[in-house]
């Protein structure tokens, strides 16, 4: 007798209608095909710090790997010459104001003497020209100081945009022309630089998806992202795009990861892979039939197909029909 009710309470467990939150209705779907590719983290524009002027390399504050902003000083490039032409141009201005005060006193005597009638109208012109005359020699030389600070404050190489410091190819009292870079940038903003063959060109366009298995960035869920842009220029037989991915990283860059992109579409079931019980090597899905009952159905699983509004999706071959209302185990 305690045999009888022990099956007859299995069935009443076996025949339990379905809950809504525990159920999915398998239907066929349109999906991507899948090819996977090698994509490389770059930045979207890797600019150099340009050295204004030419010298010795005086000092450096960045090294790579550093992360940089905008106009910070990477390096302050130094010209003795500038140095001895400041001096000799400051000793050059002091002799200038010298004579200046000196013209400066001459003129006022003979406004005075002028005015008083002792000298001629002729030594008076003369005395204001060359007040004037030292006047304008002062101003040149000051201008032409100003032009030798403004080349000293250029010794210092700015950077140009915010972002990771790649490479410096020059190191402290090294040589460099006006024009050489001091230090190669590569702006924040990175993107995945995807090569495809160029028999996919066709279902490649902007807007389009990607996947990235989080295994390959040490996380465990699937990331996604969206192509940006799509280059028109085939080089060695590949169609190269950017695209954009959250939470892709900004230290590493020529980093290869592999991407899953599309390379057409057909028809699939995709279930959760919670629906899919494994016993004894088999996979099965309990499936809901319309008499109450629910009953254990092998199935043959495919592919993971994460999705970002299904993150365990994954397709069966066989073993469903359109239709059918899977429980959760």
């Amino acid at each position: 007798m305690p045999r009888i009710l022990v099956l007859a309470a299995m069935l009443a467990l076996v025949a339990r209608p379905a809950l809504a939150a525990d159920s999915f209705t398998v239907e066929p779907q349109k999906i991507a095909d899948e090819k996977a590719v090698f994509a490389t983290v770059e930045s979207t524009n890797v600019v150099p710090a340009r050295a204004r002027i030419g010298g010795t390399v005086a000092e450096l504050s960045v090294k790579e790997g550093d992360r940089v902003t905008q106009g910070q000083v990477v390096g302050v490039v130094g010209d003795e010459k500038l140095v001895l032409q400041m001096k000799s141009l400051d000793a050059q201005i002091a002799g200038l104001e010298a004579q200046l005060a000196q013209t400066q006193s001459d003129l006022t005597r003979a406004e005075d003497l002028f005015s008083k009638g002792t000298i001629p109208r002729t030594r008076f012109d003369e005395a204001r020209t060359a007040f004037n005359v030292a006047t304008n020699a002062h101003r040149a030389r000051i201008a032409e100081r100003s032009v030798v600070e403004q080349q000293l404050s250029e010794g210092k190489v700015l950077a140009p945009a915010a972002g990771r410091v790649l490479k410096v190819p020059v190191t402290t009292g090294t040589v460099i022309l006006p024009g050489e870079p001091v230090a190669t940038i590569a702006e924040q903003n990175f993107v995945l630089r995807l090569r495809v063959p160029e028999r996919h060109a066709q279902f490649l366009k902007k807007g389009d998806s990607v996947r990235i298995d989080g295994d390959e960035l040490g996380r465990k869920e699937a990331l996604f992202g969206t192509i940006q842009l799509v280059y028109p220029q085939i080089e060695d037989g590949r169609v190269v795009a950017d695209a954009q991915v959250a939470g892709l990283g900004d230290y590493f860059v020529g980093e290869r990861i592999r991407v899953w992109v599309s390379g057409g579409e057909r028809e699939s079931f995709i279930v959760p892979a919670s629906f899919i019980v494994t016993r004894f090597g088999i996979d099965y899905a309990r499936v809901h039939k319309d008499d109450k009952t629910v009953i254990d159905v092998p199935v043959q699983r495919g592919r993971f197909l994460p999705r970002p509004d299904m993150p365990d999706a994954l397709e069966i071959l066989s073993g469903l029909r359109a239709g059918d209302v899977l429980v959760r185990p």
